[in-house]
């Protein structure tokens, strides 16, 4: 809303705004209402007249512009610049570019950002975060990779021969982060964190296994002895597991006898 200049704020000619003789001044009206034999209601409503003002303009003296409100709707364009570096749920004020009353100051124009999910990049202070896959080999034995960045660059990483990356290592690049609010030309940094994928299951075949155990770190000799319990390994799903805890006994008894409750997924 904006007042209306040509009768400063008045609604129609100076002077000839008067007091609602409908609700006398009070901008609201009070109707009592009989609901039955001895009963009453009262109602408060905004005045008609007035429409909650308390004061009302002749017709015939209403400005035709704004027919006597005071104010008219405008559109305004109103250009947002997001700085750099500039923070989910920071706000920019427009000062003054809210709605305007008579003698009142104007309101502000409050724009909050909300920053968008990225489907690669997570957003943490000033650093990004990332995740790249990386195959078994190429944990052991180094590899370049390429990642593409928020501002269209190509990034070239490389891991050197020798330089072992583990499941879930974190790795950085500096200066490559999110820029520095009011100090564009510093940025945090990257961080990718590393998932190795591993081979499937009999991937290479029984009698080569022992070729790349000669080339592996050699494996932790165990003493076993005869009165030691032989025991399978088996794939287990979390899921059964979530339902075993939800249903309490791990075994429960029936009129059969036990029976188990939750079992390892066999593959």
């Amino acid at each position: 809303n904006i007042v209306v200049v040509i009768v400063e704020g008045y609604g129609g000619k100076k002077g000839s705004v008067e007091k609602c003789p409908v609700c006398k001044g009070r901008g609201m009206q009070v109707i009592v209402q009989q609901i039955g034999p001895g009963m009453v209601q009262q109602i408060q409503t905004v005045c008609p007249e007035c429409k909650g003002q308390g004061e009302r303009i002749n017709p015939k003296d209403r400005c035709d512009t704004c027919n006597g409100c005071k104010v008219v709707r405008e559109k305004k364009i109103i250009e947002v610049h997001v700085d750099k570096g500039m923070k989910d749920g920071q706000k920019i004020v427009f000062h003054g570019e809210g709605d305007q009353e008579p003698d009142l100051e104007p309101g502000d124009v409050i724009i909050v950002l909300d920053q968008k999910d990225h489907s690669l990049f997570q957003r943490r202070g000033h650093d990004l975060i990332t995740k790249m896959r990386i195959q078994l080999s190429e944990a052991l034995c180094g590899f370049k990779k390429t990642i593409e960045t928020l501002d269209n660059r190509v990034l070239v990483i490389t891991s050197r021969p020798g330089e072992v990356i583990k499941h879930g290592d974190l790795k950085c690049i500096q200066n490559e982060g999110m820029p520095i609010y009011k100090s564009p030309l510093d940025k945090g940094s990257l961080i990718i964190q590393f998932l190795v994928q591993f081979p499937e299951h009999y991937w290479l075949p029984r009698e080569k296994l022992s070729l790349l155990e000669a080339l592996l770190p050699p494996r932790e000799d165990v003493m076993i002895t005869d009165d030691m319990d032989q025991v399978d390994l088996e794939d287990f799903d979390p899921s059964e597991q979530t339902y075993r805890n939800s249903g309490g006994e791990a075994y429960e008894e029936d009129e059969e006898g036990p029976r188990t409750g939750v079992q390892c997924q066999t593959s």
